[in-house]
């Protein structure tokens, strides 16, 4: 019997390459999101690819939506095996300029939609005592910058809540298990539909990677008992930084993230924004920066295959301590 995963934020971005990798593995995909032109596509895709889909169109919010979508799945394919936290919001802002309702919404999409994810999953899982929770967290949950800090506060949450969740499994002595995928900057459209109060086009910051390394992490972690796995050299660097210099990124955030994170472009005639609708049509998992976009993440394979690069390290260090002899 075929496997299934249900991949919030499934519609585009990241969320989108995450059902086509599940997808090309043969997997059963339910999908959910908001925008049914993008969720359309993505059956699409995955049915191309040899996998089956479900399209539910949901809005994660909503915790009840997010429940009767869960009794679906069930309903249709049975058990859920990997549940997949990705659906998101952010807002490019002075947190001063951000509408309380705005700042709200984003929170309750960011955060408490992968709560309310946790929580349907977990219902199902408990019983069986089996099944894995993936969040896909970021960087930005450790290390906060400017103009994001509903989506930042909210990733910090997101790691909170896991954690306590992570205790109460182990209390229960529980083999389900729970996941963090921890992000870099990537090329998705959220740069062209994020909600943004700045007069110029918004951009990722530093080294920009390919959804489809997100979504290989992803299928990883949830194939795999890995409490959290850092996507990107990006992401380690700045987890590993916060740790022993948090005051010193505080001042050069300060003085770079906000440029950094604007292009020169101005906004386009007519943007629309997907804080509270979907934005109509199909989007796909890209954004518009291809051309800078990596789609190998050596920091993330070194992690995903942990013996071979322990050999490799150890050939490296031989050959280096031969040299230093014979030097």
């Amino acid at each position: 019997m075929m496997p299934v995963v249900v991949v919030t934020g499934a519609s585009a971005g990241i969320g989108r390459a995450i059902a086509r990798e599940f997808g090309l593995r043969r997997w059963r995909v339910a999908l959910l999101a908001r925008g049914i032109d993008g969720l359309e596509a993505a059956r699409a895709e995955i049915e191309a690819l040899g996998g089956e889909a479900l399209v539910i169109p949901t809005d994660v919010a909503d915790e009840e939506q997010v429940e009767a979508a869960a009794r679906r799945v069930e309903e249709q394919w049975q058990a859920i095996d990997v549940w997949v936290n990705d659906a998101m919001a952010t807002i490019f802002s002075p947190a001063l300029d951000i509408a309380p309702a705005d700042f709200r919404r984003a929170t309750d999409v960011t955060y408490l939609g992968a709560v309310w994810g946790t929580l349907a999953a977990l219902r199902r899982m408990k019983p069986r005592n089996r099944g894995t929770i993936v969040q896909v967290g970021s960087a930005l949950a450790y290390r906060s910058i400017p103009l994001q800090s509903p989506y930042c506060g909210a990733k910090a949450a997101l790691r909170g809540f896991t954690d306590s969740i992570r205790c109460e499994l182990a209390h229960d002595r529980s083999d389900v298990h729970i996941t963090m995928v921890q992000l870099a900057a990537f090329n998705t459209p959220q740069f062209e539909w994020g909600r943004t109060t700045l007069e110029r086009r918004a951009r990722p910051m530093g080294k920009i990677f390919q959804p489809e390394v997100a979504a290989r992490a992803v299928y990883w972690s949830a194939t795999h008992r890995r409490r959290e796995l850092w996507v990107g050299w990006t992401a380690a660097q700045a987890i590993l930084a916060q740790k022993f210099f948090p005051g010193l990124l505080d001042r050069m955030l300060g003085r770079t993230a906000v440029r950094g994170q604007q292009t020169d472009e101005p906004l386009p005639e007519g943007r629309r924004d997907n804080l509270w609708q979907p934005v109509p049509g199909d989007h796909g998992a890209h954004g518009r920066f291809d051309a800078q976009a990596h789609d190998r993440s050596a920091e993330a394979w070194a992690a995903m295959h942990p013996g071979v690069a322990a050999g490799a390290a150890l050939v490296l260090a031989a050959a280096l301590w031969r040299a230093l002899r014979r030097g």
